[in-house]
């Protein structure tokens, strides 16, 4: 089965369904995050969002499982202390390598002795043009390297989403539409009020990119807390559930498959119980409800507390500390898990279901 993950922002898929997205990945399922908004105020040039949409600008990035991306992207978890020849302490000295080397060669040449060609290991892993290395092959992934200390928000941001891909063994695509602070709303009570009329969901690009991946299920935010970009995609979750069966290339029926998460940190700070908390902003289509399904994530929890702090430029931003971000999540979870009756900790998710 394949999961398509709605994340508004780079972490927003971490921060909501971290659990469930580690227990699908267990269990062998695919998952692919489409994060939405993760453009900064440069992308597509002079263009505003919805001309850049209609002509196909944007970085609709997708790789999957088994496809490379710049590794140099990748900061490691902790500092690496170089030995006294200034290398990490796991690199051999050049005398081994090209002894390694030589013994990789024989046992190729013995190998393919029977064959009109013969090919052996690159154990020095040093680029050349008859050995080219995967990270330097264009393909799909952040190829161009990120200079962390001088990189805007929205590069580092994009780079955390797909270092978390890796960890999750999952796909990324990245729609690079502008933020909202790049769409011109300005200080909280814009950016957690109401989308402005000439701000529409974006419906048509969202859909177009959901049912290219032909998922089975497919996780729209609540927009708990009421972020405005949140409500844009909730807003296309809620449309493509009540659109009627298109029969010229026909997409699939949304109800059964289609599911709103709770955003957190937001639900935890609203301290968000119920559907009844969004008041009319769940404007649901004739004979579709929502009901409450729990994922148990006790087992997961570590992993997906590991997680986050791969996105280290917000955890800081949102918790103050590493401390914090635990005390708020496993508080979070372990609320969550009393009210559905699980045993450790839970995510909760509203399915859409018709009676």
């Amino acid at each position: 089965m394949t999961h398509v993950f709605i994340a508004p922002h780079p972490d927003d898929a971490a921060l909501s369904c971290g659990g469930l997205i580690a227990s699908l990945r267990e269990l062998g399922q695919n998952v692919t995050i489409i994060s939405v908004f993760s453009g900064g105020p440069s992308d597509g040039g002079d263009l505003t969002e919805y001309q850049r949409e209609a002509l196909g600008f944007g970085s609709k990035v997708m790789w999957p499982d088994y496809e490379s991306f710049r590794r140099t992207n990748i900061l490691p978890d902790y500092e690496i202390t170089p030995d006294r020849r200034g290398l990490p302490p796991w690199m051999a000295d050049a005398d081994r390598l090209t002894l390694t080397q030589e013994r990789a060669n024989t046992q190729a040449r013995q190998f393919w002795q029977r064959s009109s060609w013969s090919r052996s290991a690159n154990v020095t892993n040093a680029e050349s043009a008859a050995r080219p290395l995967s990270d330097g092959v264009p393909s799909q992934g952040t190829l161009t390297p990120i200079d962390f200390a001088t990189a805007d928000a929205t590069a580092i941001r994009r780079a955390e989403d797909e270092r978390y891909a890796w960890f999750e063994v999952a796909s990324v695509v990245l729609l690079d539409l502008p933020d909202a602070v790049y769409r011109g709303y300005e200080g909280d009570e814009q950016l957690l009020g109401a989308p402005r009329d000439d701000d529409p969901p974006p419906y048509e690009i969202l859909r177009q990119e959901i049912l290219r991946l032909e998922p089975q299920m497919v996780y729209f935010p609540l927009a708990v807390g009421n972020h405005v970009d949140h409500q844009l995609c909730r807003e296309v979750g809620l449309t493509m559930l009540a659109e009627e069966r298109r029969w010229v290339m026909p997409g699939p029926e949304m109800a059964g498959r289609l599911t709103f998460y709770e955003d957190f940190p937001y639900a935890w700070w609203h301290d968000f119980s119920g559907l009844g908390q969004l008041g009319d902003a769940v404007q649901l289509p004739v004979g579709v409800g929502l009901e409450a399904r729990y994922s148990d994530i006790t087992e997961e929890m570590e992993r997906k507390a590991a997680g986050l702090r791969l996105y280290a430029s917000q955890v800081q931003r949102l918790f103050s500390s590493d401390q914090g971000m635990l005390d708020d999540l496993y508080g979070y979870h372990a609320r969550v898990a009393q009210a559905g009756g699980v045993d450790g900790y839970a995510e909760r998710y509203w399915s859409a279901v018709k009676p």
